[in-house]
This record gives C-alpha cells, structure tokens and sequence, in this order.
C-alpha cells in the first residue's frame, strides 16, 4: 500500500497549516531581511564603484558579484522556505537556491583567494601554486554543493545521509584550510623581502592589512563552522533560528569589514605607512650608509 503523511504545526487563531517546524517557522523573514541588506549593500558599492572609478580595481568589480550572488541566493532561500511553510513543498525554489549556493560559495572563497595574493592590488597575475589553491577550491566546492542537495532533499532516514554529511564536512573543512594558504605565503614572501629591500622593506613591513584579514577570515570560518553549530545543538528546538541569525550575521560582519578594508582608493589599500616612521627608516638607512663607508 501507499501511505501519505503530512507533519504540520497550526497556527494560533486562524488554524492555518505551517508546514516548517517550531524553530524555523520564522525563517523565511529573516532570510528575506537579510536579503534586503544585501541588496542595499549591492546599490551602495556600485555608488562607491561609480564615484570612484578611477582608482576602481576588477577585484572590486569581483567583489561585487559576490554581494549580489549572496542575495540573489538568500532571496531564493526565503522564498523556498516560504512555500514550504505555506503548501509544504518548495515549488522549484529549491532548485534556483542550490544554483545560487553554487555560485555565491565558488565566488567567495574566490575571493578570499585572491585578496590574499594581493590580486589585482599588487600583481595582474597570479602564481603557479596560487592557480593550484583554486584549482583545488572550486571542485570541492562541487562536491560541497552536490552533497548539500543530497543532506537537504533526503534525511536522516537516507540510507547514506551520514556518509554525505561527513563528505560536506570534510570538504568544507579542506576549503576553509586552502584559502589560507595564500595569505600565509604572502606574508611569508613580503617578510623575505624586508630583510633585503632596503627601504623598500619598510614599506613591505606596514602591509598589516595582511595580517589582520587572515585573522579575519580565521575567526569568521571559526564562528561559521564551530560556534554555530554549537549554538544549533544547545539551543531549543524552538529556537532553532538563533543558530541562522548568528551565522548571517557573521556573514553580514565579513562581508562588511572585507568592504572597508579593501574599497576603492586613491592610495593602495595594502599599504598603511606612517610618515615618522617612514621618515626614521630613512635616518637609520643613512646612518648604515655612512657606517658602510
């Protein structure tokens, strides 16, 4: 025989049918306030592209894509999560969702890629190895997604649900490690180059910018992937969705601080040098000048 079940909470007064659970009923207006934001953060960083166009780099551009690809998918997300409160079926939303999924988690360990190489900053060009970070990256961000859809549309009740969850763990773990390497090679390379730059050196030693965006990018994929998870497996089930919250937020803090640090100047954005310090470089090179001699 056939059986059809249908699980369902009824709303208070109206006894309407909601068909996402206690903890996530409410889901779909976050993910379309957040959306919201990111659209408005969209419109803004084209004003700043425009105003400032002549010191406008491709990875501003780049980073671009990567806003409106978060809210393109967190509008699906909304989307698909309100139908299936409503009628308990997500109507194709679901499938726009993980397409854009695909693409915002491409685009942005692309991007944090190429911030630290210094692409586009510093180089029109990237290394070997750096070519071979995303090389590694963007396939098992492949695998990421196909075992997303798979957690997502099966279940635990799936026969191999647990082997596709350990898969997008262990993916997501190998990718959040990968973008690290390029940072830490730059800051490697410009360390090497300020034993023997001279003067030059000084200015390679205040890239600071470096630092702080790997410790960045360190305690956003630790906040993300740890401390969320944490939180979805205290909390009650009837709040499920501080667990979402947080992790957009997070989200919204990275987004942010990588868009100050890094928008459209007149001066390189890698460079924070202090003239007096820059000045008493200059004194203790002529006094090893003058000990040379």
């Amino acid at each position: 025989m056939d059986v059809h079940s249908a699980m369902y909470n009824l709303e208070r007064g109206g006894g309407t049918r909601d068909y996402l659970s206690a903890g996530r009923t409410i889901l779909p207006r976050v993910y379309f306030l957040f959306s919201l934001v990111y659209f408005v953060l969209s419109g803004i960083w084209i004003y700043v592209l425009y105003k400032k166009r002549l010191t406008v780099f491709r990875i501003h551009l780049f980073m671009l894509a990567v806003v409106i690809m978060k809210a393109l998918n967190l509008l699906c997300e909304a989307e698909d999560k309100s139908y299936i409160k409503r009628t308990g079926s997500a109507h194709g939303w679901d499938v726009l969702f993980y397409i854009f999924s695909f693409f915002r988690g491409i685009t942005l360990f692309t991007l944090i890629v190429l911030i630290g190489t210094g692409w586009s900053f510093l180089k029109p060009y990237l290394q070997d190895k750096e070519k071979k970070v995303l090389m590694i990256v963007i396939p098992l961000q492949v695998v990421a997604n196909i075992a997303q859809v798979v957690i997502d549309e099966t279940g635990p009740y799936g026969q191999d649900w647990i082997t596709w969850k350990q898969i997008f763990l262990l993916v997501d773990v190998v990718c959040c490690c990968a973008v690290l390497f390029p940072i830490v090679w730059s800051i490697k390379n410009l360390r090497e180059a300020a034993r023997t730059d001279g003067k030059a050196a000084v200015n390679l030693m205040k890239l600071t910018l470096f630092r702080q965006y790997y410790i960045v990018v360190i305690c956003y994929i630790y906040f993300t992937r740890v401390v969320v998870y944490a939180l979805e497996t205290i909390t009650s089930y009837k709040y499920l969705w501080t667990s979402v919250v947080a992790s957009e937020l997070a989200t919204l803090a990275f987004y942010l601080y990588t868009g100050l640090k890094f928008k459209p100047e007149a001066h390189n954005p890698y460079f924070v040098i202090d003239d007096e310090e820059e000045e008493a470089a200059a004194e203790q090179l002529k006094l090893e000048d003058e000990f040379e001699l």
